[in-house]
């Protein structure tokens, strides 16, 4: 095959809508997908671009050239999986035909980010874009944001945080408590601002579809992370009872943030560290069941220990130098002493961890080594 028109629907319409697979290879294929999603949604911009598509091969087979059209879809979750998933079929799609060049279609700008994803695979001749020319009764602002509205990564951006910020408001009405509604909301909202701005939408996304596919091959990590998962739930909750307790008592300006922020820590970090052990603790389990190598996983174990051991001496020494620890730590020169000896042990654990990491890791590259010279030599 000479020439290959791709067209790409990166948020899923075709299987969301019009409930068909992809890739949707050949010329009526794509009428069809083309016609049912037009059904399904007559404003959906997917179809104009698979017409576009259409109408491209034709004009190359008019002129004589050895072309064809397929079409691929990504998944609702716009990011890495629908990336992932395009790229995959894109592949498979390769390793059956062979394909000299290309001409991309898209409907826009978030489609096209997939262009290098295509050409680090062919080489595209042309990228072409599909505008859908609208009346001007049809471009007003009721029906911008009526559209705008209804897509739903613009929706769950605009929507999300004024509903967070009204459900958090009429629950603090309810505990007739409207003074703490104000800085709920703040930290609701900003927890979500940060949550898009870091792009953990698309790991959260991600982690969710591996969960899912662990829990219908039986594994024992879909049970660890959500042991691991709820056991992070009950450390939040309780580190954030004991700082209200201490903030209600006396209030922040008493004690200081760093004093509270450290209540926090030392009550909940052994919590979190055994969430992350747990979770660790299925992922050992599934690869010792697979037969591969377990020394990353233990050693990031090791580290995990490590980490919390520092944290919980920084804020045991906080807490006596601030004088609200209880027992025999309230005494700020004892409290150092422990930070010291907490730093000296998380750093003879790591040491553990890395010694173990790299004494395996040897073998297994020995392995590799050898592998290729058996392939080489045969």
């Amino acid at each position: 095959m000479q020439t290959l028109v791709i067209c790409i629907d990166r948020d899923n319409d075709l299987g969301e809508k019009a409930k068909m697979g992809t890739p949707i290879v050949g010329r009526e294929a794509n009428v069809q997908a083309a016609v049912a999603l037009g059904i399904a949604d007559p404003e959906d911009s997917d179809t104009n671009t698979i017409f576009g598509g259409i109408r491209i091969l034709d004009e190359l087979r008019a002129k004589g050239v050895d072309a064809e059209i397929v079409s691929f879809a990504g998944d609702k979750n716009v990011g890495v999986i629908s990336d992932q998933k395009i790229a995959e079929q894109l592949e498979l799609y390769l390793q059956m035909n062979e394909v000299q060049r290309a001409v991309f279609v898209s409907d826009g700008a978030e489609d096209e980010t997939l262009v290098p994803i295509v050409q680090s695979r062919m080489k595209i001749d042309s990228v072409k874009r599909i505008v859908v020319m609208q009346s001007e009764n049809l471009e007003s602002t009721y029906y911008i944001l009526k559209h705008a509205f209804s897509d739903p990564k613009i929706s769950q951006t605009f929507f999300v945080p004024i509903g967070l910020a009204f459900l958090i408001y009429a629950i603090f009405l309810l505990a007739r408590y409207p003074e703490g509604a104000v800085v709920g909301i703040l930290a609701a909202v900003g927890l979500y601002m940060l949550y898009r701005g870091f792009g953990l939408d698309d790991i959260v996304a991600l982690e969710k579809e591996r969960l899912w596919d662990a829990f219908l091959e039986q594994r024992m990590v879909f049970i660890s992370y959500t042991a691991a998962l709820l056991t992070s739930l009950v450390a939040t909750v309780y580190g954030a009872m004991e700082v209200w307790k201490l903030y209600s008592a006396e209030g922040v300006w008493y004690h200081g943030t760093l004093t509270l922020i450290s209540v926090f820590i030392n009550v909940s970090v052994w919590w979190y560290a055994a969430a992350l052990l747990l979770a660790d603790m299925g992922k050992i389990f599934d690869l010792r069941m697979d037969g591969r190598p377990i020394y990353r996983s233990v050693s990031l174990s090791l580290f995990v220990i490590a980490t919390g051991l520092l944290f919980w001496g920084a804020s045991t020494y906080i807490l006596a130098v601030a004088s609200i620890s209880d027992g025999v730590l309230s005494d700020p020169s004892l409290a150092l002493q422990y930070f010291v000896y907490s730093i000296a042990i998380a750093i003879l654990i790591a040491l553990a961890g890395i010694k173990y990491s790299l004494s395996n890791q040897t073998p297994e590259s020995e392995k590799r080594v050898r592998g290729r010279r058996n392939k080489k030599s045969a």
